[in-house]
């Protein structure tokens, strides 16, 4: 796969493959996308499956491996909704290795409605070992 992980790198910092341009993550030997996948929209703009196919295109057609989330996402804000971005990414990861996507995310603030892995012992958001 041109998004692997195992793309390292020693002297240069940017490979190009499949037309995709790949750079070093800061120090860390990970080889990210150029184009980061963003996710805000899923489950609000985008439905579920929207969500799935963007992603299938955007990693199979156009190389990217670099894919943003938070915690909070979609937006809007919502109690109702927070959290659908992340179980659109949970339910699309076993399709893929792991060790092919580069998953940032980040935490926007405290709230009742974070929570890891999910109600009722059912995975329904993704775990810190996903990302």
């Amino acid at each position: 796969r041109s998004g692997s992980r195992s793309m390292t790198m020693a002297a240069a910092d940017k490979v190009v493959k499949n037309g995709m341009t790949y750079s070093k993550l800061g120090d860390s030997d990970l080889m990210v996308s150029r184009c980061c996948l963003g996710t805000m929209t899923w489950g609000n703009q985008n439905t579920p499956e929207e969500g799935c196919a963007q992603l299938d295109m955007a990693f199979d057609e156009f190389g990217v491996n670099f894919i943003d989330t938070a915690e909070m996402y979609p937006v809007p804000p919502s109690e109702q909704k927070q959290g659908d971005t992340d179980r659109v990414i949970a339910k699309w990861l076993p399709k893929r290795k792991r060790e092919d996507i580069i998953l940032a995310t980040k935490v926007a603030g405290y709230s009742k409605a974070t929570y890891y892995p999910g109600r009722n012992g059912e995975k329904s958001r993704l775990t810190p070992e996903e990302i």
